[in-house]
């Protein structure tokens, strides 16, 4: 049977794949959901403390939910097993039971996992950052020249939250330094030659030092200094080998051997960051062969046999668009930003994950 409007018949097989195809992801963000929901009742806590594989009856004992709840919390962790955060596993003398383990992705959860990402999901799946995508084609279309879809629907850019909600601004920062944690971990253990030969680096937007006081502790002949604004700094105390310093990479970033921005650049606009780039020449100029900007960010496309971590990447993408106008690039546009800048070449190291060590020359 076909069946078809005149545009090119389809077959009812394919109209109802295109069907399935709609309606997943319509349905996409309640896996998100799920996720969050996981997170706050501490999921991954509660598993990773019993010790062994939990069964139903013992986890929703743990969560304090009435056993009246108790389908629903078996249907919950039917979706999340899934999608992979948890699997189900025979459980051993007790015949034809099985029980919630935790899996790679899950032991991420678990918050006093050191390099942990909990603190990163409830921000990202956080009211105010929901309700902005119910505003995107307003944005789209709006003649007003209002900078995201954040700003539309909250009225202040995304930004300028931070600066007035403590609380906000301090889930920012725990959300960073968790993501500094893994990334520092990843970038010491991948070494590569990156910070071979440098004696001096400074973190721009480091926040509260957890990269730079990995890069000191890795690298004992490297000095580091973490530029950021003068509020995040204040009262924070280094080492010998690790300084703060309050100030504005727009203004002024203190001389080095090596710049390292993490995660920095796709917060802005192509013209702020060929500011950041040229501040952060100017930063390393007379350092002779050893001078370098480092970058940590996403390289879209970078895995093009990986439909999946473009996908993620293409995610990323569209969450600095929408609360920031910030924006994630490929190779071809962190080039022609490179040149803008006025650096002479470039260095792509693809080892970490969805994102990429970039090694910038003057």
């Amino acid at each position: 049977m076909n069946l078809g409007n005149g545009d090119g018949d389809a077959t009812a097989g394919e109209l109802l794949l295109a069907q399935a195809h709609i309606w997943n992801h319509m349905f996409s963000f309640i896996n998100s959901m799920c996720l969050k929901c996981a997170v706050q009742l501490a999921i991954p806590d509660l598993i990773h403390n019993h010790g062994r594989p939990m069964t139903l009856l013992d986890l929703v004992s743990a969560l304090h939910i009435q056993p009246t709840k108790a389908h629903f919390v078996r249907r919950l962790m039917r979706i999340l097993v899934h999608s992979g955060f948890f699997e189900l596993k025979d459980l051993e003398e007790a015949d034809g039971q099985t029980g919630y383990a935790l899996t790679g992705a899950s032991r991420l959860l678990v918050k006093n996992n050191p390099l942990t990402v909990a603190p990163f999901v409830l921000p990202s799946l956080g009211a105010r950052c929901v309700e902005s995508w119910q505003h995107l084609s307003a944005w789209l279309g709006d003649k007003e020249d209002v900078a995201s879809t954040f700003e539309l629907a909250h009225g202040v850019p995304g930004w300028e939250i931070l600066n007035r909600n403590p609380e906000v601004s301090g889930l920012f920062h725990e959300a960073m330094e968790s993501d500094s944690r893994l990334m520092a971990k990843l970038v010491v253990d991948t070494r590569g030659g990156v910070f071979d030969g440098l004696s001096t680096v400074v973190d721009v937007g480091g926040g509260t030092g957890t990269m730079g006081k990995a890069l000191t502790d890795a690298f004992q002949h490297l000095k580091c200094t973490v530029l950021d604004l003068p509020h995040v700094v204040d009262g924070l105390v280094g080492s010998e080998r690790l300084k703060f310093v309050g100030g504005d990479m727009f203004v002024e970033i203190p001389p080095a051997d090596a710049i390292l921005l993490k995660w920095i650049l796709h917060d802005w606009s192509d013209e702020k960051c060929i500011d950041i780039l040229k501040r952060s020449k100017e930063a390393v100029a007379g350092r002779r062969k050893v001078g370098k900007v480092i970058m940590i960010e996403i390289v879209v496309g970078n895995q093009p046999e990986d439909h999946r971590s473009t996908e993620t990447q293409l995610f990323f993408d569209m969450m600095m668009m929408v609360n920031i106008n910030g924006k994630e690039r490929s190779e071809k546009e962190w080039e022609k930003l490179f040149v803008d800048a006025g650096f002479s070449d470039y260095r792509i190291i693809s080892r970490l994950g969805l994102r990429s060590l970039i090694e910038i020359y003057p």
